[in-house]
């Protein structure tokens, strides 16, 4: 299962929307936009609002909204299909139809890719994040979506090898780029939340970025972004990325420091995972090497990276 870190910033998003949807249109309809509004809903009536000064809204992108109650009302129903990516995908693409020109496709397809991504589904996860990219290039989530299954999707053996990583590099560089400025912010959202949210994907950009430079024997530089992964949010550690830690200062003859990553990576994960094996075999071979007491077996070469369909993705 994926990190808690990533359930929270999906729990967050949610609690946003759900914020968003308790604020509905009263009567009047107005086009979005006409006011300061921040939430996914159609704009509030004119008269409600005179007298009385909008509280400034946060740095970063307006939310989307809604232009009529017909549109939000069809988008609170589409978003009832949250906890099926598939039933979700049909009703986002369902609302796409009925209301081409609206904001808020852009708030369902992302809730089909969220639930794909939860479900381990690459390829679906993939095809909703390009869907979205389309709607917005600069959405720092999709980027991320799209370069995460890229990378760990890519092989060697792939023909297309260097341009796949060259498209997921870019994906996560813009990413990094857009994630000040294109994430909605309700106003609200305590800051101390929208921090934590940003402070993810930055982790997760670091560690697509540190994944490809990893699979292209650039040791150096995945140690990096590996770290730069980590201290984006320390208080949670992919425990994956720090395993690939340990890895690529393992290649590069670092065994002091490859085995302080290495234990840590087994703190963080269970025996007998995915992740959990590679870590203790990691640690063993490591301990080993730098003349220590062996935990079991005789010293192996340096484990590769758990496969997954993201860097955020390990059962622990």
């Amino acid at each position: 299962m994926k990190r808690a870190a990533m359930v929270f910033g999906v729990l967050a998003v949610a609690a946003l929307v759900a914020a968003q949807q308790q604020q509905a249109p009263a009567q009047q309809k107005q086009p979005a936009g006409a006011t300061g509004t921040t939430q996914p809903s159609s704009a509030q009536s004119g008269s409600a609002q005179q007298g009385s000064a909008a509280p400034a809204a946060p740095q970063g992108k307006r939310p989307p909204q809604a232009k009529t109650q017909a549109e939000f009302d069809a988008y609170n129903a589409a978003a009832a299909n949250q906890k099926d990516p598939a039933a979700m995908e049909k009703a986002a693409d369902d609302f796409a139809t009925k209301f081409p020109d609206s904001e808020l496709r852009a708030l369902l397809i992302k809730a089909a890719m969220r639930g794909y991504q939860n479900a381990n589904n690459g390829d679906k996860m993939l095809e909703e994040s390009q869907k979205l990219l389309k709607l917005d290039p600069d959405d720092p989530e999709a980027l991320i979506a799209s370069a995460e299954v890229i990378a760990e999707r890519t092989r060697d053996t792939d023909l297309d090898k260097d341009q796949r990583f060259a498209q997921a590099t870019k994906y996560a560089q813009h990413a990094l780029e857009t994630i000040d400025t294109d994430v909605p912010i309700p106003a609200n959202v305590p800051q101390a939340q929208i921090d934590a949210y940003k402070g993810l994907l930055r982790s997760s950009a670091y560690s697509v970025l540190g994944t490809i430079q990893y699979d292209q024997e650039k040791y150096a530089d995945a140690q990096g972004y590996f770290q730069k992964s980590i201290d984006a949010y320390p208080s949670q550690p992919d425990p994956v990325v720090v395993l690939r830690l340990a890895l690529a200062l393992d290649k590069q003859g670092k065994y002091g420091d490859a085995l302080k990553q290495a234990n840590r990576a087994v703190d963080l994960t269970q025996e007998g995972t995915a992740a959990g094996t590679t870590a203790r075999h990691e640690r063993d071979r490591l301990v080993q090497l730098t003349g220590g007491i062996p935990v079991s077996g005789s010293p192996a070469p340096p484990s590769n990276p758990p496969a997954g369909s993201a860097p955020n993705t390990t059962p622990h």
